[in-house]
């Protein structure tokens, strides 16, 4: 059975940093597309992040990129959001998710390509 568990949200000032790690168990990851999404109060989850299997190639939505960067260590199972320059608007719960498809494309912005999906870690950035 195959297990994600994200870590490392918190609350931190606007302009801070967060890292946030998703150990994943059950499976390799080294063979998996990873992606992170979030999802605010009373709105809709919403693509982060993609980062394939090898870890050359990433997605990022427009609204994090040059903040945000997305990594992977295949050795330990585990993959990370690193969080810079945090606005208010960050606030949501952060998800990690895998997904078995072989091709790394544009389609992997989407939720529905991933089949497995951690509980989330709250991330409040204050101002």
């Amino acid at each position: 059975q195959v297990q994600l568990a994200e870590s490392g949200g918190g609350l931190v000032q606007a302009g801070g940093s967060l890292r946030l790690s998703c150990a994943v168990s059950g499976r390799t990851v080294s063979s998996t597309t990873m992606g992170w999404f979030r999802q605010a109060p009373g709105q809709e989850r919403e693509f982060v992040a993609a980062i394939n299997w090898s870890g050359r190639s990433s997605y990022y939505q427009d609204s994090v990129k040059g903040r945000f960067t997305v990594s992977r260590d295949n050795g330990k199972n585990t993959v990370y959001l690193e969080m810079d320059s945090l606005k208010p608007q960050d606030t949501a719960v952060y998800y990690c998710a895998a997904s078995t498809r072989t091709s790394f494309t544009l389609l992997n912005t989407r939720a529905s390509t991933y089949n497995y999906w951690g509980q989330g870690t709250q991330v409040t950035v204050s101002s």
